[in-house]
Parts: structure tokens; sequence; C-alpha cells
């Protein structure tokens, strides 16, 4: 029997960096209160057998939610806009917070040790932003540079990946974390509408926090070699956040095909992610994507030749906690370390999904 040995990358000529960026811990979080899909049916008082199907085919069997307080008679009543906004800044930042403390004890870190904080979120809109809060909130050193990254959506853990790993290269030593905080509770509406029914259906609360570093070799994580984008211009609308007129209030909108778009071109950009590095998708071991909802997750899987296995973090991630937006991939991430099967040498890829239609992808080895 022949054995195939995937072939070593040089990390400085894929990024172009004489530093190395690797990751050095990970940390979740996730708001105080589950539900069953459903116990939610219920809650919200959903009879159309549509709607019902939507929740119950889902994938999902519980998510963690801020539910709107009940009204006369107990029905939930819809928040106006300002009360969603106070609702996302105080989830957003509470669990931003546990999240990053969870990161930095895992990362053998303190808060004494963070030289850059970089927020994501796209559920809420602050201005300071996440970071300004949560810096203020623990306590860190106000000299602790932050950027924030706001409105970019559920792929936008990869951009802020990319942003960091720049400025770790930059600072070799210094410990940066990414931090997804997602208050999807803030991002609802209750109007009755298939349109609403699916978002509704799908969504969940959490943050996820990765400290990395440069120049540490004694890091035990995996290594940031290459990244790769694509954004379909043609499906720039079919995934969108806006104004809705009718509720006054922020709505999200998702094209039913965009699924089948997604995966459809899934091809393209992990293609290109290993272009030159004389590996093929063969070679990956570990593949943590974005936990989108059962319809991505399976057109990927279609497309892209992969197991129910190379998946599992992502559906049992979408099991649990529904699409945690921006830092689902690093919930997915984080199970992979607890099951401590990667080995050194080992490659694996990172996926994410969202508007623009945009797919992110980052190759790292361990």
């Amino acid at each position: 029997m022949t054995t195939t040995i995937a072939p070593a990358v040089d990390p400085s000529v894929l990024t172009g960096l004489t530093e190395i960026t690797r990751f050095a811990g990970v940390g979740t979080a996730v708001s105080d209160t589950s539900y069953s899909q459903s116990e939610l049916l219920e809650i919200l008082d959903i009879e159309d057998p549509r709607v019902r199907s939507v929740f119950l085919n889902s994938a999902i069997d519980r998510r963690f939610l801020a539910l709107p307080q009940e009204g006369p008679g107990g029905v939930r009543v819809a928040e106006p806009q300002v009360d969603l906004l106070d609702k996302h800044k105080k989830i957003a930042v509470d669990m931003g917070c546990r999240a990053l403390e969870a990161c930095l004890k895992s990362a053998g870190a303190t808060l004494s040790d963070l030289r850059h904080l970089c927020c994501v979120t796209s559920t809420g809109y602050l201005t300071p932003g996440l970071s300004a809060l949560i810096i203020r909130e623990l306590g860190i050193d106000p000299h602790c540079s932050r950027s924030d990254i706001v409105g970019m959506g559920c792929n936008a853990g990869l951009n802020a990946l990319n942003m960091v790993a720049g400025w770790s290269a930059a600072h070799p030593g210094e410990l940066g974390v990414v931090l997804c905080s997602e208050a999807c509770s803030a991002a609802y509406a209750l109007d009755g509408t298939m349109r609403t029914a699916v978002v509704n259906s799908l969504f969940g609360d959490g943050s996820a926090a990765l400290a990395v570093v440069s120049g540490d070799g004694r890091v035990p994580g995996p290594r940031v070699l290459k990244s790769a984008s694509y954004i379909i211009t043609d499906a720039i609308e079919a995934m969108r956040y806006e104004w809705d007129r009718d509720q006054d209030r922020f709505s999200f909108f998702l094209d039913p095909q965009i699924p089948y778009v997604v995966g459809a071109h899934a091809e393209i950009v992990v293609d290109r992610l290993v272009s030159g590095t004389g590996l093929r998708r063969s070679d990956i071991s570990h593949w943590l994507v974005h936990s989108g909802g059962k319809k991505v997750i399976d057109a990927v899987v279609v497309n892209l030749g992969l197991s129910r296995h190379d998946v599992r973090h992502t559906t049992g991630v979408l099991r649990d906690y529904g699409n945690l937006s921006s830092g689902s991939f690093l919930f997915s991430y984080e199970r992979l370390v607890e099951e401590d099967v990667a080995r050194p040498g080992d490659y694996g890829v990172l996926m994410t999904m969202g508007p623009g239609s945009s797919i992110e992808t980052a190759l790292i080895q361990w």
C-alpha cells in the first residue's frame, strides 16, 4: 500500500510575511436562555403549517435567544428599533466580554497581555463601537489598539482574521484578538411573513473570540498560510439587512436560492486558495465551514465532494446554536480543538459565506 503525504507549504512564499500568524486560543459565549424549535413555535404562536415546516426541518435543535417581552394576553410584542439597538448593545457587550475572557484563558494569557482588539458585528450599530465598550467594561489598558468591522455579515470573521493577521505580523510577539459578537435577537421581526419566518427559524445569539500571535514558535495552534475571497456580484442583493419602511425597523432578507448559488461557487474560491501550494482538496484534513443553514451546508458538501464527517463540527454547531453569523466558524474551530484530532502537519480550510454574496476562505496548518 502506498501512502501519500501532503506536501509541506512554505508559508513565507504564500503570505509574503516574514512573521507567521498562529492561533493561540479560542473562546465562546452565548446569551442566557435557549429554546427548542418547537418551543419557539408555541411561544411565538405560529400556526401556519408552511412556517412550522421551516422551523422543524431546519436541522436545528436549540438556539440561544433574548425574546421580546410578553404583552397583553401573553403575546410577544415586536420591539421598536430603538429597543432592539439597546438589546444589541447589552447582549453583544456581555457575550463579547465572556468570550474574550474565555479566549485569553485558553491562550494562557490575561487582559493585560492584549495589544489589539478587533470586534465584528452585523446585528446592530454603535458609536463608539464594541471594541471601545468592551475595553471599558473589562478595564483593558486604554492604550490597546482596536478596530471594528460592522455590517459585513456572516463572512466577516475571516475578513477580520485577515486584518488582524496583518497587524500581528507587523507586531511579532504581541497578542491580538478577533472577537465576533452577534446579538441576533436584536435583528428579529415579528410580522408573520415567510421572509421573516426563514430568518427567525435560523439565527441565534453567540460570541466567539480567537487569539493570534506571530513570531512565537512555542504557540501550538495552527498557522495561517493563505486566504482567498470571492464576491458573487450577480447575487449581490440575495442577502440584505435593510430598512423596512412598513415596520419602521431593519429587516433581514435571504433569497431562497442563495444556498445553491453559494454552493455552486464554492469550488472557485477553494481552488484559488490551494492554487500554487501543491495541495489538492484531498490533502485537507479539517474543514470548518460557516453554519449558514442546512441547505447551505449540503450545497457546499456536494460541490466540494466532502463527507458528512468533514463537516461534523459545522452541522453540530448548527444543531446546538443555529446560525451564529460571523462567529459560527470559530464555534466549530473550538469543537475541533476540544476533539484533539489535529496533528502536526495537518491542513485545514476555514470558509465563511455572507452578503455580497461573498465567500471567504483561509488555509491553515498545524
